[in-house]
C-alpha cells in the first residue's frame, strides 16, 4: 500500500494512453459492497456501497474521524480495507497530470473534512460523485448512489434504534444496557478511520492509509 502523497517521479500508469502530445488518464469507479446482502439487492439495481476514485495508479476515498482535517485517503486500487471488491466502472479520462490532480485533491479535501461526514448527505458516494462530476461533467452511476447507506459510518445506522430500543426496555439492566452500548460504540470504531489531532496518517481496519493534506 503506497501511502499518500504520491511521487512525482514515479513510472507513468499504463491506463494512460496518448492523445497528441499530452496523455489522458483512464478515471475509475470502484465500487465495494459493505454487506454479503449485496449480492441480492444488487439484482434489483441497488445495494449497500463504498467507493472510490481510482486515477493514476492509486484511489482515493473519503472517510469519518474526529477531528476539522482531511478524510481523504489513498490505497492501491481496488483494495480497500475492510470492503469487499464488486466491479469497477470507466468513468471518462482526464488531462490532468500526476502533480495536478493530486494538487486537485488536496484543494478538494478541504471541503471533506473526516468530522464532516454525514451518512445522509455527505458520505464517500458523494466525494466520488464530486470528484467525477469536475472531471468528467457526469456524475457517478446512480445506483451506488440510490441506498444512502455508505462507507466507514454504517454501523450508526442501527446504533440510535438498538439504544432506543435497550431504554424501552425497562426491565433490563444496566449492565445490559452497558453492553449494548460498548457494543455499537466498537462497531462504530470498525468503520471510521482512526487518527489523531494534527497527524495525518491514519487506520482503517487496522491498516495504514495516509490523509490528503489540506492546501494552503
Amino acid at each position: 500500500m503506497r501511502l499518500f502523497p504520491i511521487s512525482s517521479s514515479s513510472d507513468s500508469s499504463p491506463k494512460e494512453q496518448s492523445i497528441g502530445e499530452k496523455s489522458r488518464a483512464m478515471l475509475y469507479l470502484n465500487v465495494y459492497d459493505l454487506t454479503p446482502m449485496n449480492n441480492y439487492l444488487y439484482l434489483f439495481g441497488f445495494g449497500i456501497f463504498h467507493s472510490g476514485i481510482e486515477v493514476h495508479g492509486m484511489e482515493y476515498g473519503f472517510g469519518a474521524h474526529e477531528y476539522p482535517t482531511s478524510g481523504v485517503f489513498e490505497v492501491e486500487p481496488r483494495s480497500c480495507p475492510g470492503f469487499i471488491f464488486r466491479r469497477s466502472i470507466l468513468l471518462g479520462s482526464t488531462d490532468m497530470s500526476r502533480t495536478e490532480f493530486r494538487s486537485f485533491m488536496e484543494h478538494l479535501s478541504n471541503q471533506y473534512h473526516g468530522d464532516s461526514y454525514h451518512l445522509i448527505s455527505k458520505n464517500c458516494n458523494h466525494f466520488t460523485d464530486e470528484v467525477c462530476l469536475q472531471l468528467t461533467g457526469k456524475p457517478i452511476p446512480g445506483w451506488v448512489l440510490f441506498v444512502i447507506v455508505c462507507c466507514l459510518k454504517v454501523s450508526r445506522l442501527h446504533q440510535s434504534d438498538r439504544l432506543q430500543t435497550c431504554t424501552q426496555a425497562k426491565d433490563g439492566s444496566d449492565s445490559g444496557a452497558s453492553s449494548v452500548t460498548e457494543e455499537t460504540e466498537e462497531e462504530d470504531v470498525d468503520h471510521h478511520l482512526l487518527t489523531t489531532p494534527n497527524s495525518d496518517l491514519a487506520f482503517l481496519k487496522d491498516k495504514p492509509v495516509k490523509l490528503a493534506k489540506d492546501a494552503l
